[in-house]
């Protein structure tokens, strides 16, 4: 069936399609889809990604939310039996429910820019029962997921999901890649989940570390012992070997893990 039966792209939907087949191959590299694995792709669009993944797996979970994408999609890819495409909110989706022998899931696809932060929060609670993660997503967002302590890009984000993945950025994707042209670069984010405790002490509860990091960095030009006064005493905060005219984007996630763990201690 050739592409040229699928719909123009949607706004609302926040939808740019990849047309460019290197950059399309450079994606599959990056992924390196292998026989024997469970992949999940999430937005498949005009299927860009999804025929060269269902080359090299033995099960492929698509989720689209367009309900005039699916049935294109069911009659492109009639001839697959391990494909099995859903109609679906990826960011209610529950994800545990695709896993069929304990096996971890690999969550690919080119995500819209307007859902990706609750979608990657979305995700990460469901950790447990996915092996790794390898996404297209703005270059900005991408820079801001994987930014260290003391650079401008570091907040809330890079805490968030650096406290439970490796994340690395694979390459930028040109904005002619896509069409329609977006207005913004994108990148390939690759995000592998901790499997077990990275951090002295154990994990901290994700409620808790995500209240005390969103607190400090609520007015990021100030010292962090300004921005937690509310909630947190100066004593806690030294005790984390933290100064206290230190400002939130030096602080680095094993210091916030301290702390959380002692006002959790502390209450």
């Amino acid at each position: 069936m050739s592409k040229k039966i699928y719909p123009k792209a949607r706004k609302r939907f926040g939808q740019n399609f990849l047309h460019d087949q290197s950059v399309i191959d450079d994606i599959i590299a990056a992924i390196d889809p292998q026989l024997g694995q469970h992949i999940v792709e999430i937005g498949p669009g005009r299927a860009a990604l999804t025929a060269p993944l269902l080359q090299n797996s033995d099960q492929l979970d698509v989720i689209e939310l367009d309900r005039d994408l699916v049935p294109l999609l069911q009659i492109q890819f009639s001839a697959y039996d391990h494909l099995t495409i859903y109609q679906a909110d990826a960011l209610s989706f529950d994800y545990r429910a695709l896993v069929i022998k304990q096996e971890k899931l690999r969550i690919v696809g080119n995500l819209p820019y307007n859902i990706t932060t609750p979608l990657l929060f979305h995700l990460l609670a469901q950790s447990d029962c996915i092996e790794d993660m390898c996404f297209m997503l703005q270059r900005e967002v991408v820079e801001r997921i994987c930014a260290q302590p003391g650079t401008k890009r570091y907040g809330r984000l890079s805490i968030m999901v650096q406290y439970q993945c490796q994340a690395e950025l694979v390459f930028l994707v040109p904005a002619e890649a896509f069409d329609p042209v977006p207005k913004v670069e994108s990148a390939i984010l690759y995000l592998n989940p901790y499997s077990q405790d990275k951090y002295i002490g154990g994990d901290v509860d994700i409620g808790a570390l995500g209240k005390i990091v969103t607190q400090a960095f609520s007015q990021r030009r100030k010292t962090i012992a300004n921005t937690l006064k509310r909630i947190i005493t100066p004593e806690l905060i030294l005790q984390a070997e933290i100064s206290l005219d230190q400002r939130p984007e030096t602080i680095s996630i094993a210091q916030y893990v301290a702390l959380t763990r002692l006002w959790l201690a502390s209450a």
